[in-house]
């Protein structure tokens, strides 16, 4: 009876022992897996971060299914809490499957998702393609340990199929249509994560006292092959909030398209594809061409009238095919041109609406110029040695802004609208292009391009950087592949929360992947 006791009171202690580790690991935002337990094609699986309730992962070898209980408070912010089943790898991947939840939920926000993840730390840099209860799909990511959860959504709904794909360090989110075809869902997103990684799938609760489960099928994880030499460029319109840095997918397509201007309804967009001025839906749906009349190999500088009834272009239709200037009405018409001399690229619109600044190259050089919206006389607004381009108006009419290269690399400008009172605004080794400023004046947004590359050429790895005007901080918004057509022309929302952009991938024409055992 009494040895009896002891065996008892020692299991005791060693299962409160053990349960006293596994909450200390909790604690510490690490994974909750012990020794390895190979679960189909995944060598093991456990609770990242904090759970109140263990979760599982149940294989059914038949049907290769995995149904995966996970509880957990959020996969949000700087820390996950989340079931977790996962393989090592290396090199580029794809991770695809079929995704149902297992019942009504209790959280609308409980998420199923396909991940790549750099540790099974907490708060580990990682990027996902996640499935929520409501139906909201996104492309989840957070760029470096520690920091936030940020998110590019996509503009389709409760998805059955997904795949995460990861190319050097961009990540991509695709989205199977009723035929079962893929289509790329979501712009292009870059974090750096070190070899080798943990991929696999996860279920998140979403609420910490609650268990929910998700079932995975027809899974491939396929592991890169050589890069392809040939591939296809696909474009993404996207809209960022600004206070968060999450971003929305609009209209994706495999062909370039440029420079989104928000028209000022707040209900629509602009933009340049094949020389041709489309208007689509800021919420998303099919874009439909707008007549320009003769103008029909219009460039990405283009924009719309303060007052919201006329239309800018820059095109290159006349007069051996030099940029010119015109205007048209806002729903399309025939174009009155402007600028008398060629080439001319329109950038900025003054706000009582009675002057256009562009840039003009005359004599072999790049100049800012300005000519009034009735036509007349260009006069020329700066003369330094170098490339001086995107003038744009500030909301109070008093500057205008401006990317020059006088002092050797680009940086931001801004000068009165006379041409008077030339100033530096940004000072950094990187190349900074295109100035927008937000509707109250409080904020400038560019295109910022590493130190070593020179002009605004297409296909580059670029950021997108704000600067409060106030104090002359800048923040990073968004990491992304693009470059020539991304933002090149105003585009923040009337209201100044939002603005467009387009980022691009290169997706390899044949995939080239072999499926891991």
């Amino acid at each position: 009876m009494h040895r009896n006791k002891t065996v008892w009171l020692t299991t005791l202690a060693l299962a409160s022992v053990l349960v006293f580790a596994a909450q200390n690991r909790a604690r510490a935002g690490q994974s909750n897996v012990t020794a390895t337990v190979h679960v189909g094609i995944f060598e093991n699986h456990g609770d990242v971060g904090t759970v109140l309730h263990p979760g599982s992962v149940e294989y059914d070898a038949a049907k290769a299914s995995y149904t995966i209980s996970g509880s957990g408070e959020n996969m949000w912010l700087g820390r996950d809490a989340f079931q977790f089943a996962w393989k090592k790898m290396s090199s580029d991947v794809t991770l695809t499957a079929d995704i149902s939840f297992l019942g009504a939920g209790v959280n609308e926000h409980r998420k199923a998702v396909l991940m790549v993840r750099q540790s099974l730390d907490a708060d580990s840099a990682y990027a996902d393609v996640a499935l929520h209860g409501s139906g909201l799909t996104s492309l989840q990511y957070r760029e470096e340990k520690g920091a936030g959860t940020h998110e590019i959504q996509a503009n389709v709904s409760a998805p059955k199929r997904l795949r995460i794909e990861k190319r050097g360090a961009y990540f991509s989110m695709w989205l199977a249509n009723e035929k079962g075809e893929f289509q790329l869902a979501s712009g292009s997103m870059r974090i750096a994560l070190k070899e080798p990684f943990y991929v696999g799938l996860g279920v998140c609760s979403h609420d910490k006292d609650v268990v929910e489960k998700a079932v995975y099928s027809n899974i491939e994880l396929k592991a890169a092959a050589p890069t392809a030499t040939a591939s296809t460029l696909y474009s993404t319109l996207e809209i960022i909030t600004v206070a968060s840095t999450d971003r929305r997918a609009i209209y994706v397509a495999p062909e370039r398209f440029e420079a989104p201007n928000w028209m000022p309804d707040g209900k629509n967009l602009l933009f340049n594809r094949n020389g041709r001025i489309e208007k689509i839906p800021a919420a998303g749906g099919t874009p439909q061409i707008l007549d320009t009349g003769f103008a029909t190999r219009c460039n990405n500088d283009h924009g719309i009238s303060p007052d919201g009834t006329q239309l800018v272009l820059s095109d290159n239709s006349q007069e051996g095919h030099q940029s010119l200037v015109y205007i048209v009405p806002i729903g399309g018409g025939p174009p009155r041109r402007i600028t008398q001399k060629s080439p001319s690229y329109w950038h900025g619109w003054s706000p009582d609406g009675k002057t256009l600044a562009f840039v003009g190259e005359r004599n072999g050089d790049f100049d800012i110029y300005a000519i009034p919206t009735a036509g007349g006389e260009e006069k020329q607004l700066t003369t330094a040695k170098g490339l001086d381009d995107g003038p744009e108006y500030s909301s109070d009419g008093q500057y205008i802004y401006f990317n020059s290269e006088r002092t050797g690399h680009m940086q931001i400008w801004r000068m009165r609208t006379d041409g008077s009172e030339q100033e530096q605004i940004t000072f950094g080794e990187e190349n900074d292009w295109f100035p927008h400023l937000s509707p109250d004046g409080r904020q400038m947004v560019f295109v910022t391009y590493d130190a070593s590359v020179k002009g605004h050429p297409e296909n580059k790895d670029v950021m997108l950087r704000m600067m409060t005007l106030k104090d002359k901080k800048i923040t990073v918004l968004a990491k992304l592949f693009g470059g020539q057509g991304t933002m090149n022309v105003p585009s923040w929302s009337p209201d100044g929360k939002q603005f467009a952009f387009v980022s691009y991938q290169l997706v390899p024409k044949e995939a080239g992947t072999a499926r891991v055992p």
